[in-house]
């Protein structure tokens, strides 16, 4: 009986004017001496034993579609001329049958990291054929084949700017549109120009002419109490009523559903959601200021809030907190609570039906497996001396899931039904609203090619791999301006959400799909208060937590809010 030993294989597959395909498979070849070699095999031997070379063409047979695909772009420099050239290339991937579905993503991902470290990474296309063949022999034993297309694409004359992970440290300059932010970011507490300047490197002069424009603008306002104190002034002003106390509300027009938003532009998206709007402002001499805009959404009374500050500080925490408990206990009534607004996508780089694009809206819904819970809080991470990563966390379910399962029927009639979805009507009729808005062309989607996705490899390095793309036969619908809905859990925690490496690890650990910036202390006091049903929806903006790509947060947030109204209207009446 022929003796056989498991070798990697190349073989061309196709090659056109160009691209070329080359094929690595795990085979079992007979060894030397027990049959004649065909002279187009060339089997290597020292450092490169157990790699064999085969120079013909195969044979096209029945393909079988590759478990995972994985796409990325380089940049080469010719020789002669000096120019570079872009080239596309796709890493298709193919498992062992016994290597489980759940856990090749990760591991597609990994090798891929090693493949492209910075470090040891391939100048020729020899030498980064000949690594995937020595990766897949020596530290990935579960790949059946791979599979790589390098496609020359065009000559560029540079290469574009190498991105980079690194965090923003030092302080801004003042500008209108900073300026305005933290107005917005303070709202509905008024913030003084002392408070201002002190985020800035900009002196008070400068400061002063800005915020005087913003007024002639009519986007700011000075406080009666204290012309050194500054707040927003709303699109509606005039349905704005200031009070000393809020008003009492009859029990049959007492709001049933509560609408918490943490940024001042999620509150417009949800404003322009409702009808018959009319906001009760109660500014504090101590504490925080209390903003609740009452309207309805279909047949249900709403209120909605924006939290005065978010993020990881234990002040904004404690004021989340509390801003929450004080709107529940104003008004009794209320059943129902969302928290809607923007979040940081968690990409599957290899795989399209998980992944999390740019636009889309994640509903906050337990996981069909394992741990029941939609949103969980991530408090520490540590990695221990083996390399495993031990997460400290607290999560929270709520008792009743109604609205997660309303979000279900939404993303399954959306699938059959033919034309645009309920939210994608929705949407039209905000931006509609909100285009009235000198600014009103920030609520547009950004064009697609602005949703580009990076990959963190390590040492604060990245590198632009392709969006996965759908089976054969079907289309993405981004592609034609429509996001898609997803439904799981949501995460937070600066820890993990911030680091790229821990982000993903946590996210499929536990099948995170959308990161916020932290509104841990919002979720548990609804908890705390006894409310059943409960959820979160995030319009995603970026790949972190929402706080980073300033071209999508108009849009992800106006999404949002279109999901949010089509829950609201297939609740049932409460009489």
């Amino acid at each position: 009986m022929a003796n056989t030993e498991e070798r990697i294989v190349m073989t061309p597959k196709k090659k056109t004017g160009n691209s070329t395909t080359l094929a690595m498979e795990r085979k079992s070849i007979a060894s030397a001496g027990d049959q004649p070699r065909k002279t187009s095999l060339h089997v290597a031997g020292g450092e490169h034993s157990g790699i064999v070379i085969n120079k013909e063409v195969e044979a096209g047979g029945e393909e079988v579609p590759a478990h995972l695909c994985l796409e990325f772009r380089v940049f080469l420099v010719n020789a002669n001329s000096g120019k570079h050239a872009q080239e596309k290339r796709v890493l298709s991937y193919w498992f062992k049958q016994e290597f489980p579905p759940v856990q090749r993503p990760r591991y597609a991902q990994d090798f891929f990291k090693q493949l492209v470290s910075p470090t040891e990474f391939p100048r020729d296309y020899v030498g980064f054929i000949k690594k995937i063949m020595k990766l897949m022999q020596l530290s990935f034993p579960m790949f059946k084949k791979i599979e790589v297309e390098l496609t020359q694409e065009k000559e560029i004359e540079t290469i574009p700017d190498r991105p980079m992970s690194a965090e923003p440290t030092a302080m801004p300059e003042a500008t209108e549109e900073k300026v305005l932010d933290m107005i917005e970011a303070s709202y509905p507490n008024p913030i003084t120009l002392d408070k201002m300047c002190g985020n800035f490197t900009s002196n008070e002069a400068n400061v002063r002419a800005i915020l005087s424009e913003l007024q002639l603008k009519k986007k700011i306002k000075a406080m009666e109490s204290n012309l050194n104190a500054f707040t927003r002034v709303q699109g509606d002003q005039e349905n704005i009523t200031v009070v000393k106390q809020m008003p009492k509300v009859e029990a049959a027009k007492q709001p049933t559903i509560a609408i918490i938003t943490g940024q001042y532009y999620e509150k417009m998206a949800v404003d322009a959601m409702m009808t018959n709007r009319q906001t009760f402002v109660r500014y504090a001499t101590v504490g925080e200021t209390q903003a609740y805009t009452v309207g309805d959404i279909g047949s249900h009374r709403c209120v909605v809030t924006k939290l005065p500050m978010t993020g990881h500080s234990r002040e904004a925490s404690i004021a989340s907190g509390s801003s929450t408990t004080r709107l529940l206990g104003t008004f009794q009534g209320v059943e129902y609570v969302f928290i809607v607004g923007v979040g940081g996508g968690v990409p599957h780089y290899t795989d399209y039906d998980r992944h999390v694009r740019l636009g889309d809206v994640v509903l906050a819904a337990p996981n069909k497996a394992g741990q029941r819970f939609i949103y969980q809080y991530c408090q520490t991470a540590e990695v221990r001396e083996s390399g495993e990563v031990v997460f400290e966390t607290k999560s929270w379910c709520p008792p009743e899931i109604t609205l997660q399962l309303i979000g279900e029927q939404l993303k399954d009639k959306a699938k059959v039904d033919e034309g645009p979805a309920c939210w994608q009507t929705n949407y039209s009729c905000g931006l509609s609203e909100l285009s009235g808005d000198q600014d009103g062309q920030t609520w547009a989607r950004p064009a697609q090619v602005t949703d580009k996705l990076f990959m963190s490899i390590g040492g604060g390095d990245l590198i632009e791999v392709g969006h996965p793309t759908p089976k054969r036969g079907t289309e993405d619908p981004r592609g034609n301006g429509t996001p898609v809905l997803h439904i799981g859990p949501v995460a937070a925690g600066r820890g993990v959400s911030l680091d790229d490496q821990l982000r993903q690890e946590f996210a499929y650990k536990n099948g995170i799909l959308a990161y916020d910036s932290e509104l841990d202390s919002v979720v548990e006091s609804i908890y705390g208060n006894r409310k059943d049903h409960y959820m979160l929806i995030r319009g995603i903006a970026d790949y972190k937590d929402g706080t980073r790509r300033k071209e999508w947060q108009h849009y992800a947030a106006l999404m949002a809010a279109s999901v949010l109204k089509s829950v609201i209207v297939n609740i049932e009446p409460m009489y």
